[in-house]
């Protein structure tokens, strides 16, 4: 099992939208892929799931959510199997290393979203999680045990949920935030992608990436060395590493350059290959060419904005391809069905995408 983190500094640029499709594009494909949601704002989750569906999960966990032990010493075994049996978020999964007790023999199932494709999701009370993360920080360093399962408990999860499933991926859904837990999250993840729009709050966005990254890396690299082993063997083996990025929601101008994009986008976009050259250090990036690093993931594959199809898709709760086949509404039929052959056609540009992921994380 290989971990991802989908990560940018800068708010929307399409990062979920991106995630969504790469993860169902990867699935159909041929990969087990398991996301989970560790956005605070959920946007995945809304993307993926009814507003009934979240409201179900989430109103079922709230006692716990509130307080853990006190909820589960109030119900008896067949109420907590009603409740360990069915979806929960990830923060309920978590909970237990957050309020300090022993890790539950349980696993809540995760989502089945397609065929290849599981999914836990998220819960906006995640910054709860991220609140102990910091309280406990500096004992990592002096080996304290639960400091310790705190910091490693995203990657522990995914680890038991990937072989449970069968997984070969494992994507994380981040928030822009440069915060204690997507710290945590991508210093767990083995590999991170970063989505950019082609304006000037990307190449912003990377800068901050580039040193924020650096310092965690440092101090995981510590933690490496001053832990004993068997307390090691909870940390990644080595580092994250910047497997790319993509050019996201892009205008197309036919002919105008090779990217095929408006002037202004265009002269953005070839700022982004020199950014990272300059902000990401070498040591963050995974064992694959310059030429490889410095051109987008999937080159123009998923380059070209979607328009209102992006915003279909999150309607039906599926992949663009797939909205001519849904069960529209009679307001949506003729649009749709008038460009259907669009719609489809984004298959086999994700997939592109999602194959140049597959190759990228071959090398680490």
């Amino acid at each position: 099992m290989k971990s991802m983190a989908v990560f940018n500094n800068k708010g929307g640029v399409g990062k979920t939208t991106l995630s969504f499709h790469m993860a169902h594009a990867l699935a159909e494909i041929g990969q087990k892929v398991l996301v989970i949601d560790l956005d605070p704002q959920c946007n995945f989750s809304i993307f993926a799931l009814t507003e009934e569906q979240i409201e179900e999960i989430w109103s079922a966990e709230e006692d716990f959510v509130d307080q853990y032990q006190v909820a589960v010493d109030t119900r008896t075994p067949a109420q907590m199997s009603e409740v360990t049996e069915n979806h929960r978020s990830i923060h309920f999964i978590m909970k237990p290393v957050e309020e300090g007790i022993s890790d539950p023999a349980y696993m809540p199932p995760s989502i089945r979203l397609a065929k290849n494709l599981n999914f836990i999701p998220g819960r906006l009370s995640l910054h709860m999680y991220e609140d102990r993360i910091s309280s406990r920080w500096a004992e990592v360093f002096v080996g304290d045990d639960l400091a310790i399962r705190t910091i490693t408990n995203i990657r522990s999860i995914a680890e038991r949920y990937a072989k449970n499933i069968g997984a070969d991926i494992v994507i994380y859904d981040t928030s822009p935030s440069l915060g204690m837990l997507n710290r945590v999250a991508l210093s767990m993840a083995d590999a991170f992608v970063v989505p950019c729009n082609p304006d000037l709050f990307s190449l912003y966005g990377i800068k901050n990436i580039g040193r924020s990254l650096d310092a965690w890396s440092k101090n995981f690299g510590i933690l490496r060395q001053v832990l004993p082993q068997s307390r090691r063997s909870l940390l990644p083996s080595s580092g994250v590493k910047f497997l790319g990025y993509s050019v996201y929601k892009a205008t197309r101008y036919a002919g105008q350059n090779e990217w095929n994009l408006a002037t202004g986008h265009y002269n953005y976009a070839k700022q982004i290959p020199e950014t990272i050259d300059e902000h990401i250090s070498s040591d963050l990036r995974a064992n694959l060419p310059a030429v490889t690093l410095n051109s987008p993931i999937g080159g123009e594959a998923v380059m070209h904005s979607h328009q209102t199809m992006a915003t279909m898709a999150q309607k039906y709760k599926t992949p663009i391809w797939l909205v001519p086949d849904s069960d529209l509404e009679a307001g949506d039929r003729s649009t749709i069905g008038g460009n259907a052959a669009r719609y489809r056609a984004t298959q086999e540009a994700y997939q592109n995408f999602a194959q140049d992921i597959l190759n990228r994380l071959a090398a680490i």
